[in-house]
């Protein structure tokens, strides 16, 4: 896109401080775009703060304080906007609402986010960040897995997933509803993209490593809370994608600025690698940190991944398994995450 029509152009980002939203900001920023950031509470003075320290934010970044359950407040941060990324999740803060379970609630959510959009009259594009865990390749019977993980998968909500616990599955359950909710808004006169995102890692803005960075790094660390989480990822998926935070926050905004018909979904990882794979290159790369041997045991799945949708459009993803892998390692020494010396 033109820097010109950058220059006058307004987009939103919902839940603008969370880990990639805030990336997505920077960025936004860099390119030359007004960013409306919605926040839960403008009152949180790191969080603000974080976003106002980002280059060129002042003149050209506006905070919104919005709460997913009441709509009019999203409505006044999306008004005026060409553009609206849907980043934000309220899975935790369904409390004092009507609501009768997360699931419920998550979707009342989206139905929200999209009817502001149909509301401004001025929005052209919905990008909605999705997650590959409502697209796992399990056949709908739960007994084994198809020969590859596309677009066409659809997460099957009647199986229960080892490694898993009643959070993680209404968290499943949730994105799996809300991402065939916001597609139907298509038709609405307005473009839904939804990006099925991998496991992201990196890098971070925030101070400290995203939920995402810690599951990558748990078989470094041994904590067993965030393999439980990788395995889970596994286990929904046959192998877990993975991709770089850059790539994640490019592919958001090509699916903006792309002039082609983006209307649908997308899945957003650079590579579909096994835990053990993680583990066997982190073993070998770095030895100081002496991976436990349980870590390296490999199902040897052969799921492959097989969506190249957002290629076929022109995206090219810039980072692979090695240099994610890197670079979080790189960023939990930088938090003090990690505090083994570096490797040679």
């Amino acid at each position: 896109m033109e820097d010109k029509n950058r220059i006058s152009m307004v987009v939103c980002v919902t839940g603008g401080s969370g880990y990639i939203a805030s990336f997505l900001v920077k960025k936004l920023l860099e390119n030359g775009y007004k960013v409306h950031a919605t926040l839960r509470n403008l009152e949180d003075k790191s969080k603000v703060g974080l976003l106002k320290s980002l280059p060129n934010a002042e003149g050209n970044l506006k905070l919104f304080q919005a709460d997913m359950y009441r709509p009019e407040e999203y409505e006044q941060a999306i008004k005026g906007c060409e553009f609206v990324f849907h980043m934000a999740t309220p899975f935790l803060h369904t409390e004092g609402f009507q609501y009768k379970n997360p699931v419920e609630a998550a979707v009342a959510s989206v139905k929200n986010i999209g009817m502001a959009c149909i509301k401004s009259g001025t929005v052209k594009r919905l990008i909605y960040t999705s997650t590959v865990l409502a697209a796992s390749p399990l056949k709908d019977d739960g007994n084994g897995f198809k020969d590859l993980i596309d677009e066409t998968c659809w997460t099957p909500l009647n199986v229960h997933f080892p490694f898993s616990d009643d959070f993680v599955l209404d968290y499943v359950v949730a994105k799996t509803t809300c991402e065939k909710e916001i597609l139907n808004f298509g038709k609405d006169g307005f473009e839904v993209v939804s990006l099925g995102c991998g496991l992201v890692g990196g890098t971070t803005l925030l101070s400290n490593i995203s939920v995402s960075m810690a599951d990558i790094l748990s078989v470094v660390t041994g904590d067993e809370i965030y393999y439980k989480h990788l395995k889970f990822i596994e286990e929904v998926d046959g192998k877990v994608p993975i991709v770089h935070i850059e790539d994640v926050c490019e592919a958001h905004i090509f699916s903006m600025e792309n002039s082609d018909s983006m209307n649908g979904r997308f899945m957003c990882a650079s590579s579909f690698v096994s835990s053990a794979e993680i583990a066997s290159y982190y073993q070998q790369k770095y030895p100081e940190f002496h991976v436990n041997q349980k870590y390296l045991d490999d199902p040897k799945r052969e799921v492959k991944w097989g969506s190249n949708k957002l290629m076929e459009k022109g995206f090219v993803y810039k980072y692979e398994m090695k240099k994610i892998l890197d670079d979080n390692i790189r960023s939990a020494r930088e938090l003090g995450v990690l505090n083994l010396p570096p490797s040679a």
